[in-house]
């Protein structure tokens, strides 16, 4: 847990902590926790309906399989994200797009529901608010789909494993794929009690709010200008060049010709692997993180997971 970014841990503690809160708060007559009843997103036309859950319910999870795959992907793209962003930006972006998740689940819940009214000749007015209450919404899934679009925006290039596939895929055609598979299951007509349409609308939120920053490299946050992330590669190449100047000593206190030999091109060697990332590191505060070629991406990419 220590080498996991502190906005990444933390929400991964929350989650879970929330999770055992929600076990501990019993079951309702319909199989559901207690809890998620109140902390859940309901409907907006219904009587238990409150602003605070469209906060709150991205950190309530219905089943433990939920919650594990949830933050398994959280843990995945995550702690690469962060480290890039910097945690003010990175948090700022997650709760962002989890209420708009939020917010698309809401609007699409409201079409169906007034087709259906409409169908039968009724209004809004004719239903008691108190029949909407079944309607609630609960996970972290809205949220980390825009994770997941971030990293795959950031490293289009990466390729990831994803079982069971037998080959890596493009972090740019994964994030594709996972949009059409949730684009064609919000658009069949089999119910699965999954809010397809709010993981699309995290997704959607995430990739307006990075195209805004692209556009607005002046803004407080900068995509790829995680000053933290860059401050921790430069530290660490300092503390690998401090230990790079120990010569090594024989039996008698003495350094050896070889050692100085090894010693004098390994210094060399991190002294030009430390003006490259310099290099890179300028490049980025001077044009932004897209300005970088593949090559320079994956540089700082292995860097910061030697870390």
């Amino acid at each position: 847990m220590q080498n996991i970014p502190v906005i990444t841990r933390n929400l991964l503690l929350v989650n879970v902590l929330a999770y055992v809160a929600c076990m501990l708060s019993g079951t309702d007559a319909y199989g559901g926790y207690v809890l998620n009843d109140t902390l859940g997103l309901h409907f907006f036309k219904a009587s238990e309906f409150h602003l605070y859950q469209l906060f709150t319910y991205m950190f309530m999870h219905a089943s433990l399989s939920h919650i594990f795959f949830n933050m398994f992907a959280l843990w995945m793209f995550g702690c690469v994200v962060e480290r890039v962003w910097g945690p003010k930006k990175f948090i700022f972006y997650y709760i962002s797009c989890g209420v708009g998740a939020g917010l698309i689940q809401e609007l699409a819940q409201f079409i169906s529901i007034y087709s259906e009214l409409s169908a039968n000749d009724l209004t809004f007015s004719m239903v008691s608010p108190e029949s909407f209450n079944g309607l609630t919404t609960v996970g972290a899934s809205g949220a980390i789909y825009a994770i997941l679009l971030a990293f795959g925006m950031i490293f289009p290039e990466e390729r990831i494993f994803i079982f069971p596939l037998p080959i890596p895929i493009k972090a740019k055609w994964l994030v594709v794929g996972y949009a059409g598979i949730e684009l064609f299951s919000a658009m069949s007509t089999t119910g699965d009690n999954v809010a397809h349409l709010a993981h699309l609308g995290g997704m959607l939120f995430g990739f307006l709010m990075i195209r805004y920053w692209q556009k607005h490299p002046g803004q407080d946050f900068r995509p790829g200008q995680g000053d933290q992330f860059f401050e921790n590669l430069r530290n660490s190449w300092e503390r690998r060049k401090q230990k790079s100047h120990t010569t090594t000593t024989d039996s008698r206190g003495q350094s050896s010709g070889n050692s100085h030999a090894s010693d004098w091109e390994y210094n060399a060697q991190e002294r030009a692997e430390q003006e490259e990332i310099d290099r890179i590191l300028d490049k980025i505060r001077k044009s932004g993180y897209d300005s970088l070629t593949a090559e320079e991406k994956r540089k700082l990419f292995e860097q910061s997971s030697r870390r």
